[in-house]
């Protein structure tokens, strides 16, 4: 909204300042700053809210420590950070864009779901919530919504680089790439020519063919990773700050991406795939950041709020869907690699019991506890440490997705 606006007094009147905003940093840095100061401002007016409300979180005693004292905390405080976010997207991102809206509708759907499961757990007092099945429809629905887009809409393009063969030495960042085209391709790390389409999983029809049917391995592997993204993300919301900790972490290295990603000169340095538009994905998530941030003022331990299905399910969303802009969608189970890891121990878990169940007529397990968090407080490790170490966990694995920009 302000970009077309002082866009529109910057060529009409020739305000000074008003150029500033043709600044993508800019405006991703005062995107980060307004949400953080609504997350700090507003949030605690939220927390009030919801604790008139009644909405407060229903604890069953399962022998952690520190769970009983729980009982009674807001919940549903994803709404913090999507309003957090919101807000500075519609004031400084280009709403045009296509990445953009996406990202906004992703948010939007996923807080949905998540805020009806919420609902019916707190209001209609079921403690099932929202039926597994409705939310597995909810994600399907969001992945067939970002399939199709990516596949029909005209805007979402990439532009992949020319052989040195067919180039001068000196030839310029843009004359390396060449015309912007349709393509149903990913990002492969770790591999030499790190480029693999869609099409070649059609291996059985002729190259057109295989190209124009791309789409029937595309949607599915969507709505794969939105599904097992955001589920994995509603299981590490578990104890204080663990959640939301992780998702700054992964957002902050997404967005670095996507700002590279959509710099040619930046793309053509690093020998990756240059997406015309995608940079406009940074305002997006240094809002988004900033709104995590200012959750997490109230979510750290002691939390004073959580973020409930609202938010965790909505962070999983939206993390999986930006990694499908930006085509690094093979880098998930490295960057969410804890959300991956809580996901298999409950997975782990829930199978070896009913394995040994019917093998041995008694169920036995792997974990103490699942998912994996609750396993290391069964051990007597305090909340605080289990978050710090996952934490640090989580930041070696995005340094080590950043190291596969050059290591092709």
């Amino acid at each position: 909204m302000l970009y077309h606006l002082f866009n529109f007094l910057e060529h009409q009147f020739d305000i000074p300042g008003a150029g500033l905003f043709q600044f993508l940093t800019f405006r991703a840095g005062a995107a980060a700053i307004t949400s953080l100061l609504i997350g700090l401002i507003f949030g605690k007016k939220i927390i009030n809210f919801l604790r008139k409300k009644q909405m407060g979180e229903i604890v069953r005693d399962l022998g952690l420590q520190g769970q009983i004292q729980k009982q009674g905390t807001p919940t549903m405080g994803g709404i913090i950070i999507i309003s957090a976010t919101l807000i500075p997207v519609l004031l400084f991102a280009k709403l045009d864009n296509i990445y953009v809206i996406l990202l906004t509708v992703s948010m939007l759907w996923m807080g949905f779901i998540g805020f009806l499961d919420d609902y019916l757990k707190k209001f209609r007092k079921n403690k099932d919530g929202l039926k597994g099945i409705f939310k597995i429809m909810g994600q399907v629905f969001l992945g067939l919504i970002i399939g199709i887009t990516f596949y029909f809409h005209p805007d979402i393009t990439i532009r992949q680089e020319i052989p040195e063969t067919q180039t001068h030495y000196n030839t310029g960042a843009s004359e390396k790439f060449g015309e912007e085209q349709k393509a149903m391709i990913t990002s492969v790390p770790f591999y030499k020519d790190n480029v693999l389409s869609y099409s070649e999983f059609l291996f059985f029809l002729d190259k057109e063919d295989a190209k124009k049917y791309a789409w029937l391995i595309f949607i599915p592997i969507v709505i794969f990773i939105i599904t097992a993204v955001s589920n994995g993300a509603n299981l590490t919301d578990g104890i204080d700050g663990l959640a939301g900790g992780t998702s700054v972490i992964a957002v902050a290295t997404l967005a670095l991406i996507a700002w590279l990603s959509g710099n040619i000169i930046f793309a053509d340095y690093l020998n990756i795939m240059f997406i015309p538009n995608s940079g406009e994905v940074t305002v997006f998530c240094a809002a988004l950041i900033g709104g995590l941030i200012g959750f997490l003022w109230y979510n750290t331990y002691p939390a004073q709020v959580f973020m409930g299905d609202t938010g965790s399910l909505m962070l999983g969303g939206v993390i999986a869907v930006l990694a499908i802009i930006i085509r690094k969608e093979m880098l998930i189970p490295i960057l969410c690699g804890i959300f991956l890891i809580e996901n298999l121990s409950v997975i782990l878990q829930v199978s070896y019991f009913k394995y040994t169940k019917k093998k041995f007529g008694e169920g036995r397990r792997i974990f103490l506890m699942s998912p994996l968090h609750h396993h290391y407080q069964k051990k007597g490790y305090h909340e605080s440490k289990i978050v710090n170490r996952f934490l640090i966990i989580g930041i070696l694995l995005a340094i080590v997705c950043f190291m596969t920009l050059k290591l092709q």
